[in-house]
């Protein structure tokens, strides 16, 4: 029998999800996908911080996608979440991760006790007492990845998983499609930039980095000298990007803004991906792939490739998924950025 699952993407601004059907094939299908608007401040950076009102928007965007599954994967990824190297004595993956109380809490900014905390092991390394383990620390604030699933709950919605949201991305971009060497996934946000960069499909870093496609429009919004009521700061983004050549007078100004804030954006991309060159320095980043809607900035995955030197290339996250009837590529590959999270989460259910 068909089972199925949908994967939540709980944006700032937007609901997002994903129908998958036999999460666990070789080839699922997806079968269903929607979003719905948020109002403003009902989602800060990732966290519910009015459940009544997302439950609301979940069950709108349950009866226009048309969603027969209620068990859902949830993600978690804002600047709250803390992913970081460790090795610890080889044992049972369960061991593991029951002694991660006792193993990290000063590596935590938090008390241990309000962290949930998992454990993604990566290879096994020689250590001077015995076999070890390297892996990724993950580190979430407990009460805002419960306060989340409680709102889902609300919602009449049954969650059956709880993912990061970079190990998202990079299943469907990176290690389903089999991508190989060492490549740097960068997704782009509205409120955070998630970095991940694997070798041959496995995960080795990550970083969530605190700023988005939203820090540009806030800008524009907050400048004194830029008329807002003539032309609202997003579609104003939208339409002007990373320009080059001729730029009329009135959109100089904006121009500015644009670049100051991509240029920093930009500058902390790179910063994060020579940090890890500089400290594994026989595993060279060769090429960026790029995904998120804050990615669709005009000029930006050219501008971004300019100032690494690397190739970076627009990832596909439906190249290894079927589609239900009525659906086609093209329509999903023209939402395909803003669409990636929510597929990656409803695929790893099957992980």
């Amino acid at each position: 029998m068909a089972t199925s699952v949908v994967g939540v993407d709980i944006g700032s601004r937007t609901l997002r999800a994903v129908e998958v059907v036999d999460p666990e094939k070789p080839t699922p299908t997806v079968v269903r996908y929607c979003e719905v608007v948020l109002p403003d401040g009902a989602v800060n950076r990732g966290e519910v911080t009015e459940p009544s009102i997302v439950a609301s928007a979940l069950k709108e965007l349950w009866a226009k996608g048309g969603f027969r599954s209620k068990n859902v994967v949830l993600g978690v990824g804002n600047q709250r979440v803390l992913a970081r190297d460790i090795t610890v004595p080889k044992m049972s993956l369960k061991r593991i991760r029951e002694s991660l109380p006792f193993e990290v809490q000063e590596m935590l900014p938090i008390p241990v006790g309000d962290a949930l905390l998992d454990f993604y092991p990566i290879a096994e390394v020689d250590g001077e007492a015995g076999p070890m383990v390297r892996g990724l620390l993950i580190a979430a604030v407990k009460a805002a990845v419960l306060g989340n699933v409680a709102t889902a709950e609300l919602a009449g919605l049954t969650t059956v998983d709880v993912d990061l949201i970079p190990f998202a991305l990079n299943r469907v971009l990176l290690s389903r499609p089999g991508v190989a060497g060492t490549v740097a996934l960068v997704d782009i946000g509205g409120s955070t930039t998630s970095v991940v960069i694997a070798i041959d499909g496995v995960p080795q870093f990550v970083r969530i980095i605190a700023n988005g496609g939203d820090d540009i429009t806030q800008a524009l919004h907050a400048d004194s000298d830029l008329d807002a009521e003539a032309e609202q700061p997003e579609a104003m983004k939208r339409r002007l990007g990373l320009a080059t050549g001729t730029i009329a007078a009135s959109d100089k100004r904006a121009v500015e803004v644009i670049y100051k804030i991509a240029s920093e954006q930009l500058t902390s991309l790179r910063n994060t991906i020579n940090y890890f060159v500089n400290t594994r320095p026989i595993d060279a980043v060769h090429k960026i792939v790029l995904s998120g809607g804050g990615a669709q900035l005009h000029r930006l995955p050219e501008a971004l490739a300019e100032m690494t030197r690397l190739t970076v290339e627009v990832g596909d996250p439906f190249a290894t998924v079927g589609l239900g009837r009525g659906l086609t590529i093209e329509d999903l590959r023209h939402n395909g950025s803003t669409f990636a999270v929510a597929l990656g989460l409803a695929l790893g259910r099957a992980a």
